[in-house]
């Protein structure tokens, strides 16, 4: 053995190197908060432990749906789209005005993209309400070559980069770990977004997925003819920079969610802040129409809109229906009235009921869906937590009866401990740093992950078996030189074989194929972990017994 510690880090570098591994997957493991604590969720617990909904267990481990319970809902977006149109810039606002006005749409339900990577643009429309002909008809009053034929059903990917980062975004702030979310191709052409969620049920899923999550804050008020109008004075996540956690006022009895007004300028030194201001002044909610809103029955939960006397409300308006009517209140508007507000932009949008606070504050953070899913389309599928709580253990049992079997036939085959155990080992902190890159990448595991260790733990034994056979087989190793020669053909072929697999997984990883995915991807990481960490370091193991250096 070396005698200075530089020597010896030089001779056991693979060792050190498998050690330093398993250290940093016991702490991704057991640590609370891993080597990567998801600070988001972290700032929602200080300020609302009260719910907290994350299971707090005995490691960072997060499971799917096959064993911690859940469903999994696929559902293609809702819309069509026509693409590659011959559009000068200018003309980009244009056709987007003339898709509102002609048919008869809100301004969330039809985009116009441009794609600077390919320089082209695409126009799409978000809703059953449209027939293809129509929709062709006024893209070609801006490039005649367009017609009914060039539309196609489905969103552009962009559409649906953005669908699924709201998705994650929802699933997050609901506070639930070990969602995914992704999209599926299928043989037709068309794309599902697929969305699961452990330990919840169908119908809730769908109760989160089905709200498009579109806020809006519309001024009702006199106009100057004394008629009752409308105007949307904050859209969404556009005019707010930060939301709160949905909370109950004791003092006044009431559910809301505190939010900030973004206050940021832009070049022409306006912000959301003060144009919001501006608007509730100038439509007299900071004068006459403080404390006058009296159309919301809160008993009933209704409102009314036919009414005598003139009403300054302010509507929190989601998905186009009313869930709450409130005045300005005195303090309010003095302060909107001087000017100060703006400085400090803050008030509470107040709901019904502390479930609507709830949600309003997940779709607020979250922002508004860009396209609804077509239920109609869907494809669900879900489990019991009783029964993945069965998975669980029988995975579990499954898992030590492999490593039992293994254990016991590199035992039968060697009848040397000294060859064996630290065979088997090796094999266990394959599987080992495999479960802290999980746990460090919140990866949530499945019964098909499950399967890939497995598969990992007869593939690493297999390749151990390799070395071993191929360094003793030949005589015996009377030297560090001979031992080397030995180890790196059986590296070889190691090498080769791990390469081979690699390969013929890279597919199955890459597609959209459900859980053979999961499978592939934990015995590519295996194998990879393998080649570069615990085989090296087991020929060091085995270099020592052998040689006794």
């Amino acid at each position: 053995m070396s005698a200075s510690p530089v020597g010896f880090v030089k001779e056991y570098w693979r060792i050190l190197l498998l050690v330093s591994f398993i250290a940093f997957a016991l702490v991704a493991l057991f640590i609370p908060g891993g080597i990567m604590a998801d600070d988001s969720l972290a700032g929602d617990l200080e300020e609302d432990e009260e719910n907290q909904t994350v299971d707090e267990g005995m490691s960072n481990i997060e499971y799917g749906i096959g064993l911690d319970g859940g469903t999994r809902v696929s559902a293609p977006p809702t819309g069509m789209m026509i693409d590659t149109i011959d559009l000068e810039p200018e003309q980009h606002s244009e056709l987007e005005s003339s898709l509102y006005t002609e048919l008869d749409l809100e301004t969330a339900d039809a985009t116009v993209r441009y794609h600077e990577s390919d320089d082209r643009y695409t126009a799409e429309v978000f809703t059953d309400d449209v027939n293809a002909a129509d929709f062709a008809a006024v893209v070609a009053e801006y490039d005649s070559e367009v017609s009914e034929g060039d539309v196609e059903n489905g969103v552009t990917q962009e559409t649906r980069d953005q669908m699924m980062r709201t998705i994650e975004l929802r699933v997050n702030e609901a506070g639930l770990s070990g969602g995914q979310v992704y999209q599926e191709a299928t043989v037709e052409g068309s794309y599902y977004i697929v969305t699961e969620v452990p330990g919840m049920s169908p119908e809730e899923l769908r109760e989160l997925l089905a709200d498009r999550g579109d806020v809006q804050v519309v001024a009702y008020y006199p106009d100057e003819d004394g008629n009752q109008t409308n105007q949307t004075v904050l859209h969404g996540e556009d005019d707010f920079s930060r939301i709160g956690v949905a909370s109950y006022n004791d003092e006044h009895g009431y559910n809301y969610v505190p939010v900030n007004v973004d206050n940021t300028e832009d070049a022409d030194g306006n912000s959301a802040a003060t144009e919001y201001q501006a608007a509730m002044n100038e439509y007299g909610f900071t004068s006459e129409g403080v404390q006058q809103c009296g159309i919301q029955d809160l008993v009933a939960g209704e409102f009314n809109f036919d009414h005598d006397q003139p009403q300054w409300c302010l509507l929190t308006v989601v998905d186009g229906e009313v869930v709450d009517a409130h005045s300005m209140g005195d303090n309010l508007g003095n302060s909107m009235a001087s000017g100060e507000w703006a400085n400090d932009p803050t008030f509470d949008m107040i709901t019904p009921t502390q479930q609507d606070a709830h949600q309003l504050a997940v779709n607020l953070e979250s922002g508004a869906l860009t396209a609804p899913l077509d239920f109609d389309r869907q494809q669900t599928f879900s489990v019991e937590p009783a029964l993945a709580d069965q998975f669980k253990i029988y995975s579990l049992l499954i898992g030590i009866l492999s490593v039992l079997t293994v254990s016991g036939m590199v035992f039968l085959r060697y009848r040397n401990p000294r060859v064996a155990a630290p065979m088997v080992l090796t094999a266990m902190s394959e599987v080992l740093i495999l479960l802290g890159f999980a746990a460090l990448i919140r990866m949530p595991l499945d019964l098909s992950h499950v399967a890939g260790f497995i598969a990992v733990v007869g593939t690493g034994v297999d390749d151990l078996v390799i070395i071993a056979d191929e360094v003793m087989d030949d005589g015996e190793v009377s030297s560090q030189r001979v031992f080397e020669s030995r180890f790196r053909k059986a590296f070889w072929v190691i090498g080769a074989a791990a390469a081979t697999t690699i390969i013929a997984m890279s597919p199955l990883a890459v597609m959209s194929l459900g859980d053979l995915r999961g499978f592939a991807i934990i015995t590519i990481l295996g194998v990879l972990i393998g080649v570069l960490v615990t085989r090296p370091a087991y020929g060091n193991i085995l270099q020592r017994l052998l040689t006794d250096k």
